[in-house]
C-alpha cells in the first residue's frame, strides 16, 4: 500500500532546508511526502510524466537568447508534429527521478539537463522535426557580452557614414578611406572569432552598419529515442553512407584474410578468382585443356585474332576523328584562298 502526502510550502518555509522527496517505511505501508511550492508545480510535474509516457522520442534543446515571441512561433510551427516543454531543471529532474521505476532508461537524460534547456517531444521523424527547429532560427544583432557562435567578418563596403566616424574605425584597427564624403572600408575585416565575447565597440559598429551576424533558435544538443541517447549528427547519416561504410569494412576484412591466408565469406570470391587465374596460367603454358582456357589458348596460338578484335572494337571513334581532321583541313585551305584573293586588289580600286 502506498500513501503519498503532498505538502505545499509557504513563504515561511525554506525549501532548501527540506528534502524534495522523503520516504517513510513501516511494516504496514510506505509513505511518501512530496514538498511542492504551489499547485502549478504539481500540474507541471504531472505534465512532464505524461509526456514521457506518451512520446518515445525527444530532443534536448538549448534555448539561449530565444525570446517569448520566437518561442511562440516555434510552438506554432511544430503544432501537430511535436510538443515543446520548457521548465525549471529541478522540476524536470524531479519528474524523471520519480518516473524511473516505470522507465529506467530515462536516467540517461539526467546528466544533460543543465543550463537553459528544454524538451521537444515527437512521435514523427526525428530528422524532419530537427529541420523544423533549424528553420525557426531568426537573425539577431550582436549584443555586448554575448559569445560569438561563429566568425564575424565585416566586408569591404561604403558605410555611408560621415568622416566624423573615422576615429571609431581607427580604434578597431579597420582600414578605411574617404570616398565621396563617406567612409569606405578598404578590405574585409574579421572582428570576432567563435567563442569571443562581443565587446561594446564591436556591437556598436555592427549595429551602425546594420549587420545582424548571429541567428538564434532552439539548438539540439542530444537526441533520445526509445532508451538510447545520441548526438544529433547521427541524424545526418543516410542509408547510402551506411552501405558505403559496410562495403569498405568488407573490403578491409577481405584484404586482411587474403594476406594472412584465413578464408572467410568476404575473401572467398577473391580466393576463387585468384585460383582461376592460376589455372589459366598453368593451362597457357602446358597441354592441360578445359573449357574456360580455350579462348586464351587460341589467342596464344594466333595473336592476330586478338589484334583484329581490338581494332574492331573502336571503328566508329577512329572514323569520326578522321572526318573531323578533314573538315579542319578544308576550313584552313578556304581561309588561305580568301586571303590570297584579298591581296589582288589595289588601294584605290
Amino acid at each position: 500500500m502506498y500513501i503519498i502526502l503532498i505538502v505545499f510550502l509557504t513563504k515561511r518555509h525554506n525549501s532548501k532546508e527540506l528534502n524534495s522527496v522523503i520516504w517513510f517505511k513501516s511494516p504496514q505501508r510506505i509513505v511518501c511526502v512530496l514538498f511542492l511550492n504551489s499547485i502549478e508545480s504539481l500540474i507541471q510535474l504531472q505534465n512532464v510524466v505524461e509526456l514521457f509516457d506518451e512520446f518515445p522520442k525527444c530532443f534536448i534543446v538549448g534555448a539561449d537568447n530565444v525570446g517569448s515571441k520566437q518561442m511562440q512561433h516555434i510552438r506554432t510551427s511544430l503544432r501537430g508534429l511535436a510538443v515543446v516543454l520548457m521548465g525549471k531543471n529541478t522540476m524536470m529532474r524531479k519528474a524523471i527521478r520519480g518516473h524511473l521505476e516505470n522507465n529506467p532508461q530515462l536516467e540517461k537524460l539526467l546528466p544533460h539537463i543543465k543550463g537553459n534547456v528544454g524538451f521537444v517531444f515527437t512521435k514523427g521523424d526525428l530528422a524532419e522535426v530537427r529541420d523544423k527547429l533549424l528553420e525557426s532560427k531568426v537573425r539577431a544583432p550582436a549584443r555586448p557580452g554575448a559569445i560569438a557562435p561563429l566568425p564575424v567578418i565585416i566586408p569591404a563596403q561604403n558605410t555611408g557614414l560621415g568622416p566624423e566616424k573615422t576615429s571609431f574605425f581607427q580604434a578597431l584597427s579597420i582600414p578605411t578611406k574617404i570616398s565621396k564624403g563617406t567612409i569606405e572600408i578598404i578590405n574585409d575585416v574579421p572582428i570576432l572569432k567563435p567563442g569571443d565575447k562581443v565587446g561594446a565597440s564591436e556591437a556598436t559598429l555592427l549595429n551602425m552598419l546594420n549587420i545582424s551576424p548571429f541567428s538564434y533558435g532552439l539548438l539540439v544538443s542530444q537526441v533520445y529515442d526509445s532508451g538510447s541517447i545520441f548526438s544529433p549528427e547521427i541524424l545526418d547519416i543516410k542509408p547510402e553512407d551506411l552501405r558505403a561504410k559496410f562495403q569498405q569494412g568488407v573490403a578491409n576484412l577481405a584484404a586482411v584474410c587474403l594476406s594472412v591466408g584465413y578464408p572467410t565469406i568476404a575473401s572467398a570470391p577473391h580466393s576463387i578468382a585468384n585460383g582461376f587465374k592460376n589455372l589459366l596460367a598453368i593451362a597457357a603454358t602446358t597441354d592441360v585443356e578445359f573449357k574456360e582456357a580455350t579462348t586464351i589458348k587460341e589467342y596464344i596460338k594466333d595473336p592476330s585474332k586478338f589484334a583484329a578484335a581490338a581494332a574492331s572494337s573502336a571503328p566508329a571513334g577512329g572514323a569520326a576523328g578522321a572526318a573531323e581532321k578533314k573538315e579542319e583541313a578544308k576550313k584552313v585551305e578556304s581561309e588561305e584562298e580568301e586571303e590570297d584573293d584579298d591581296m589582288g586588289f589595289g588601294l584605290f580600286d
